[in-house]
């Protein structure tokens, strides 16, 4: 929703910080996707057997 916000109020008023804010938060959404991945890729390789 933020990321939407942000968008909208770029292509308004041409605010280059806005559109950074925007470039910093789909950024920080694809590291958390990718972490996410990560950690349950891990949890599926694992050996181990209780």
């Amino acid at each position: 929703m933020i990321k939407e916000l942000a968008w909208k109020i770029f292509k308004n008023t041409g605010d280059i910080n806005t559109y950074l804010e925007y470039k910093q938060i789909t950024d920080m959404e694809e590291n958390i996707k990718v972490e996410n991945y990560e950690n349950n890729k891990n949890k599926g390789d694992s050996n181990f057997r209780a």
